[in-house]
């Protein structure tokens, strides 16, 4: 009997990345030269915001995501910081709101203008003192608005309610002290309910947030983590880090016993810090490594063996750090899956990277853009404070497609297509009704205006027979 290799059917064996062209990046970008293993980017469908390089104090960069090309070397910054700025995150549910922390102790979250920054924004929305050395991590909430996570070098994570009406806010409502080292990653389960860690004292914990309890703690000496991250609703975690003998390494996890990881996987003996980085609708991971080139990509299971390796982006231009855009600032039309945007330090350079889905057909893929997480908040911050558990609310990414993309939607959802079309049409016919009226309205005045014309010509030609006759006689 001859051998054939097994090959599973997958819709995304065949994902590929596209770097976007030189006019479609952000050039002249003086980025951090801060050795934090962070990602010094955040994204969302409005601006792109990315920590800079700056004297005196800390600073970051917020651009509008079109506003590619060069940039400005003057373009205005926000600048309210006295130390580094180590971390930036936007808020899920507010694309003005973005928060930072910094070598200085203190959290600052910011609202930024709707026409982006024009002028040095130097005063915040919030201010957040409470840890004691500086902050290396933040992390929003993922269900619940205006609910703000740190953590730092004095080894606590904090819980920040910013619906507090005051500016400055000193107390966090909880503080979580497990920790006997440096966070080096925050992760949440999809409705916020859990809280991984990876830490510098090379364990992982998973711990109920609003307690502060600790829940499960792994201390693998085969496999020193340093990033950490919930897979969807799988109920798995993933971390990489290095092994034994520093080959660079990932493992996977069950959150409920992580006694012995379900699988490791060594990957190289490079030496820069793994970033991971799952799509819960797609199941896709992405593995990218500070200072490689490449972005390896992966499927995910519930069952053995759990990782099918697909591919591997290949670029001879290394990565800083990375952000992510959201599912709903993907383009649609060319069935990108995923997009990164890669800080390349040596070029001064942010350049946009797709991860596309090959496909032949123009119209809207509904297989590859499933329900995702929608940009409302599931709950307040009172409510998630007082108990309440809630899974994000979802939304079709077509749901936010622009005028540019309505054919993939009209494609995607008729019916919603076709309601929208019943009320255009209604609006369209009384706009129709109020036009006529008013042509009507103009016709009949113009017409008395004319038969006024009429009658003053009448007026003027009497006039001038008059005039004529009573010179005749005379």
């Amino acid at each position: 009997m001859t051998w054939r290799p097994q090959y599973r059917s997958s819709k995304f064996r065949h994902v590929f990345g596209k770097a976007a062209t030189k006019e479609n990046c952000y050039d002249g970008v003086p980025i951090t030269r801060s050795v934090h293993d962070n990602h010094f980017c955040a994204v969302n469908p409005r601006f792109i915001a990315v920590i800079t390089e700056c004297a005196g104090g800390g600073a970051f960069l917020v651009l509008s995501v079109h506003h590619t090309g060069k940039v400005d070397p003057l373009h205005p910054k926000v600048s309210g910081h006295r130390g580094n700025v180590l971390d930036i995150k936007w808020n899920p549910f507010n694309d003005f709101c973005i928060a930072s922390c910094s070598e200085d102790s203190t959290v600052k979250v910011w609202d930024i203008p709707p026409h982006g920054v024009l002028k040095n924004l130097t005063v915040p929305w919030k201010e957040l003192q409470g840890h004691s050395r500086r902050v290396g991590l933040i992390e929003w909430h993922p269900t619940a608005n205006n609910v703000l996570f740190s953590t730092g070098y004095d080894y606590q994570v904090m819980i920040w309610n910013l619906d507090s009406p005051e500016a400055v806010i000193k107390n966090p409502v909880r503080t979580i002290s497990h920790h006997t080292d440096v966070v080096l990653s925050m992760s949440f389960n999809t409705d916020g309910s859990r809280l991984a860690t990876s830490c510098k004292d090379k364990k992982i914990r998973v711990l109920e947030p609003r307690t502060g309890n600790l829940l499960q703690e792994a201390n693998c000496k085969n496999h020193k983590a340093s990033k950490v991250l919930f897979l969807g609703n799988l109920k798995m975690l993933l971390s990489t880090g290095s092994s034994r003998w520093n080959h660079r390494q990932m493992a996977l996890w069950d959150q409920e016993d992580l006694d012995v990881p379900l699988l490791q996987e060594d990957l190289d003996g490079s030496s820069g810090v793994l970033f991971p980085f799952y799509d819960p609708d797609t199941h896709m991971l992405y593995i990218a490594g500070k200072g490689d080139g490449n972005i390896r990509y992966y499927e995910i299971s519930s069952e053995k063996p759990y990782m099918h390796f697909l591919t591997e982006y290949r670029s001879h231009t290394p990565q800083k750090g990375m952000g992510i855009m959201p599912k709903r600032g993907l383009d649609v039309s060319s069935c990108e899956v995923f997009r990164f945007y890669k800080l390349v330090t040596i070029k001064a350079l942010i350049e946009p990277l797709s991860m596309i889905v090959p496909r032949r057909s123009e119209s809207y893929q509904d297989d590859i853009y499933p329900m995702t997480a929608a940009s409302a908040a599931a709950m307040s911050a009172e409510e998630w404070l007082s108990g309440i558990d809630k899974g994000q609310r979802s939304s079709f990414v077509g749901d936010y497609i622009g005028s540019e993309n309505m054919l993939a939607l009209v494609l995607h959802s008729p019916t919603f297509f076709l309601n929208v079309c019943s009320v255009c049409v209604c609006v369209l016919g009384v706009q129709l009704r109020l036009k006529f009226h008013k042509q009507q309205e103009e016709i009949r005045r113009l017409r008395e205006m004319l038969n006024q014309r009429d009658v003053r010509i009448k007026q003027l030609e009497l006039e001038i027979n008059n005039v004529r006759n009573s010179q005749d006689s005379h």
